[in-house]
């Protein structure tokens, strides 16, 4: 008897990494839930994926909007994965970032991921995985990550805690992309390096969650030199982002 599909849910798919992610797992045979705040855009994107697809609005940044779409979900039974990726990015200097803009930016990428936390775990399967977006912009204070880096930050801990919390339960698993192609992105006023598509980070992702390491960072060339800054002490480190600054 064939196995059965993987029921897997990711949540930031209307574009970007999240669209080229759904498009690769649904190559798969993968059943998929597909999630954002644009429902005409992901019904769309479930619709040319096939029959199989199903799209579950919300906005993470909404304890509300969540619990109804896990309601929804546990209808439909245990998921294998679940993938979480949604987050805003506004780039500049912390001087110059609005405060309410700010806090936008906390209640979405730092509160939606601990809403996350909370409600995806009892939605999976035992031994299901569950993997959060963090981003190399969290390893290290970077000029011009504004509180997005700080975010990001964050959200490493959380999911560093979370997998201490839930060892040998779920599989927890963090997500650390560079720089990556999207409409996010494309705010950059510099020269982004190692940029790469959104189609080979969803590569990365599919591969990196089907292997055993806690973190899928990408891609390399970028992931490593930032670690490396990250280990360094600060009187090391520091000159070295204050460089940086444009």
């Amino acid at each position: 008897m064939p196995d059965a599909p993987d029921r897997i849910w990711i949540i930031g798919a209307s574009d970007g990494i999240g669209e080229k992610l759904a498009e690769a797992y649904a190559a798969t045979g993968a059943h998929l839930i597909l999630s954002a705040r644009s429902e005409d855009r992901l019904t769309a994107l479930a619709d040319r994926l096939g029959a199989a697809h199903r799209a579950v609005a919300l906005d993470v940044s909404d304890r509300h909007s969540l619990e109804a779409a896990a309601e929804k979900i546990t209808a439909i039974g245990p998921l294998d994965r679940i993938i979480h990726l949604a987050a805003l990015y506004d780039p500049g200097k912390i001087k110059d970032l609005d405060p309410e803009r700010a806090a936008q930016l906390v209640t979405v990428n730092l509160m939606g991921s601990f809403h996350i936390a909370q409600i995806a775990p009892p939605l999976l399967r035992a031994g299901g995985q569950l993997a959060l977006c963090g981003s190399v912009a969290g390893y290290i204070g970077l000029p011009q990550g504004q509180i997005y880096s700080a975010t990001k930050a964050g959200v490493i801990n959380l999911v560093e805690s979370l997998r201490a919390e839930w060892g040998g339960q779920i599989d927890v698993r963090l997500i650390s992309p560079g720089f990556v192609d999207t409409r996010l992105t494309a705010q950059n006023n510099f020269e982004m390096p190692a940029v790469i598509p959104p189609e080979r980070a969803a590569e990365c992702i599919v591969k990196g969650l089907n292997e055993r390491r806690f973190e899928v960072h990408f891609p390399r060339r970028l992931t490593l030199v930032l670690k490396l800054m990250r280990a360094l002490p600060y009187w090391a480190s520091l000159p070295l982002t204050r460089r940086l600054v444009q």
